[in-house]
This record gives structure tokens, C-alpha cells and sequence, in this order.
């Protein structure tokens, strides 16, 4: 696993949480609620573009 994956992943988090707090605190939470949704589906997406990756080294090693 990649060290470089889990900051990317913490660093999306750390935005969303304060874009979700300002929005929130303007009242705003429709939008807090999207931009925390927006930020699940970025994480989301790279990790299926990692576990990808995984299944592609698997195939490798195992001549498949």
C-alpha cells in the first residue's frame, strides 16, 4: 500500500469536513450534505481504481 494513497484519501477528508462545517454553520446544510456525498464518491473512486490495480498485480503473479 502506497503512503502517498492515504494522504490523498485524508486530505479529501480534511476538506470536506471544513466545507461541510462552513456550510453547515451559514445554513446551508443541503449543500453540506452534497459536498459530503461529493467527497465519498471521490474517495470511493479511488479505491476502486486502487483494488483494480490489485486484481491486475494478482493476475500477474499468478499468470491468470
Amino acid at each position: 500500500m502506497n503512503v502517498e494513497l492515504i494522504f490523498q484519501i485524508a486530505g479529501v477528508g480534511i476538506v470536506v469536513a471544513v466545507l461541510n462545517q462552513l456550510l453547515i454553520r451559514s445554513g446551508r446544510e443541503e449543500q453540506a450534505l452534497l459536498t459530503t456525498i461529493a467527497g465519498l464518491i471521490v474517495v470511493f473512486y479511488v479505491l476502486t481504481r486502487e483494488i483494480g490495480n490489485l486484481f491486475e498485480a494478482i493476475k500477474q503473479i499468478f499468470n491468470l
